[in-house]
This record gives structure tokens, sequence and C-alpha cells, in this order.
């Protein structure tokens, strides 16, 4: 059990640091290229969000191995854990897109 929620809270802080590391970054490029670098933040934090939730899962193939495993297998537990995952990744994705959003000044409602 510790495994499992230790892999949570992973998946959860890889996926915000993609998108705050991606973003940042992207934000220096911006600077030095003469862009807004704060709505070059947004921008990228935006367009990352799917690749940040992917990374956080290791890899694309081993998660859809799993969910097939769980729908078409009758494996409840293993799909359960997997969309937790998913789930969790998400989460930490839009964390930092509100985090990023939240610093650029603007009002997210």
């Amino acid at each position: 059990m510790v495994s499992f929620i230790s892999n949570i809270i992973l998946n959860f802080f890889i996926a915000l640091g993609v998108i705050l590391g991606g973003s940042v970054f992207g934000a220096l490029a911006a600077a030095l290229t003469g862009q807004p670098p704060l709505k070059t933040m947004i921008d990228v934090a935006d367009s990352i969000k799917i690749w940040a939730i992917a990374v956080a899962l290791g890899g694309t193939f081993s998660s859809f191995r799993v969910l097939e495993q769980g729908l078409f297998k009758g494996e409840l537990k293993s799909l359960i854990r997997q969309l937790l995952y998913v789930f969790f990744a998400m989460g930490g994705a839009q964390l930092g897109y509100v985090i990023l959003y939240l610093i650029n000044g603007r009002n997210i409602y």
C-alpha cells in the first residue's frame, strides 16, 4: 500500500514539475527572443499539459496495457489504480497551470 501512495504522490509532483519547469524555461527563451515571457508561460503550460501527464505516468503504452487488462480481463483493481494515477497526474498538471495563471495576475474564474 505504501508503494501505491508514494506512486500517486510522485505522479502528482512530476506532472506539476513538468508544467512549472517547462513554462519557466519557455519564459526564459521568450525573454531572450524579445517575446512577452508571462504570456509565453501560460501558452507553454497550456500546450504541455497532456505531455506532463504522459511523463508522470512513465509512458503511455504501459498505461494503456494496464487499462486494457482492467477492462477486458476483468482486473478491476488494476483499472482503478491506473485511473487514480491518471487522475492525480492531471491534478498536478492543472495545479501547475493554475499557479502560473495566478502568477500572471489573471483571475481564474
